[in-house]
């Protein structure tokens, strides 16, 4: 097996490879549609199939599962409890085929107990599906299990509320890995690591984390023949037991309040964080305890790393911007040697949305809403620069030959020919 594939085959069934973009980062788990070929030029009037207007604020990214395209947001109902706004908290599915909405639901109606960045929104996390069941998480609102049709199944909405740094937000996505949904909880209160059964939302385990608040999203991967949860965190970069929940190994180097989440190449394991300082490193997951000063660090970097965006992995190249920027570095994943470092992108400024990969191009896009293509090589060569004439800070995804982009008021289809 190609070791691009080896996390998809723990988190979804191998034949949904070319046809589903069930998790933010897609079907690999590291921002790449392996059979993925959609257009590298588009604009307001060029290669848009369809748009669809999205009420509210959410920057969670679209999931996409054969003919559905899935996103949550927060809507106002027009209450204010003092400052903070009353949200309808819903989760939307649109036809993949024209972008009507086939169902709406909501999960609660709410006012949230902190403010937010101003940047970031109250429905911040993305959903997934296996196909079966959606899933959309409202943090501190809980977490909801829909089939296909839009009914719910089941909703665990008893969290203790979340206390983030700064009042930034909640906006850690759950994934998916075989009968578990696994959910993080990281803050400045009492934070975890949460594995519910997918199917009827029981308390598999819950792991202590000593984190304070971080907003990665767990990876899984098989390593060493164990299912491992691999995640980034400002205290340690962590790994635990799938089946478990016990700890498998920590590092100690993230900078503080990650956000970016981990990658895997069916070997090595890449964390990295980049605010107030930076750092990103391989590791070897099959390394027990603490891993500092170890053999098991394969290569470390301390400059231009990922911070709101986290970092792609296509062949044997990372992509990753320099903290919120649109400076982009290209690193060997084998060796951390930089093909290119911290090089500036046209009409890009700041950066949420992280990098996707298909077809042999790169796709990256600004909050500006610009989308510079380039080439999956070890040069930068733009391809393309693009606009669809709104702000984007979530990350598009990628299925055959369509790409889905959602902006801050509208979900686009980009296909060619459109």
């Amino acid at each position: 097996m190609k070791p691009v594939l080896v996390i998809a085959s723990l988190l979804f069934p191998l034949t949904a490879l070319a046809e589903n973009w069930p998790h933010w980062r897609g079907p690999t788990g590291n921002g790449v549609a392996v059979e993925g070929n959609p257009p590298t030029k588009w604009s307001v009037t060029e290669n848009v199939k369809w748009r669809a207007a999205i009420p509210g604020n959410g920057t969670g990214s679209p999931v996409v599962w054969d003919d559905r395209v899935i996103v949550t947001t927060a809507v106002p109902t027009g209450r204010r409890t003092g400052r903070l706004p009353e949200l309808d908290f819903q989760t939307l599915c649109f036809s993949r085929a024209d972008g009507n909405l086939l169902w709406k639901q909501t999960a609660v109606i709410a006012t949230p107990h902190q403010p937010t960045h101003s940047t970031h929104g109250f429905a911040s996390a993305s959903p997934c599906t296996d196909g079966t069941m959606v899933y959309s998480h409202f943090g501190s609102r809980g977490l909801y299990a829909y089939t296909m049709d839009g009914k719910l199944v089941w909703k665990h909405d008893e969290f203790d509320k979340m206390n983030t740094r700064n009042d930034f937000g909640e906006g850690s996505s759950p994934t998916i890995a075989g009968q578990k949904i696994l959910v993080p909880w990281d803050h400045e209160g009492d934070s975890y690591l949460y594995a519910f059964n997918k199917t009827n939302g029981e308390l598999i385990w819950k792991t202590p984390r000593d984190e304070p608040s971080c907003w990665a999203t767990p990876m899984v991967i098989d390593a060493g023949g164990t299912k491992q949860v691999v995640m980034n965190g400002q205290t340690c970069a962590r790994a635990y037991d799938l089946e478990t929940g016990k700890e498998l190994w920590r590092c100690a180097g993230q900078t503080q309040r990650p956000a970016a989440s981990p990658l895997f190449d069916g070997t090595r394991v890449f964390v990295g964080s980049g605010y107030q300082g930076s750092f990103m490193a391989a590791f070897d997951p099959t390394g027990r305890g603490d891993l500092a000063g170890s053999e098991a660090v394969l290569w470390s970097i301390n400059r231009d790393t990922p911070d709101i965006a986290s970092p792609m992995l296509s062949g044997n190249r990372l992509f990753f911007f320099k903290g919120k920027s649109g400076l982009l570095s290209c690193a060997d994943s084998n060796t951390g040697n930089l093909h290119y470092s911290a090089v500036r992108l046209p009409g890009i400024r700041v950066t949420y949305a992280s990098p996707v990969a298909a077809g042999g191009f790169v796709y990256l896009t600004g909050r500006g809403g610009t989308t510079v293509v380039i080439e999956d090589s070890n040069e930068l060569k733009v391809v393309n620069v693009n606009s669809l004439g709104e702000g984007v800070d979530a990350t598009p995804a990628i299925v055959d030959d369509e790409m889905f982009i959602r902006g801050q008021q509208h979900l686009f289809c980009i296909a060619e020919g459109s």
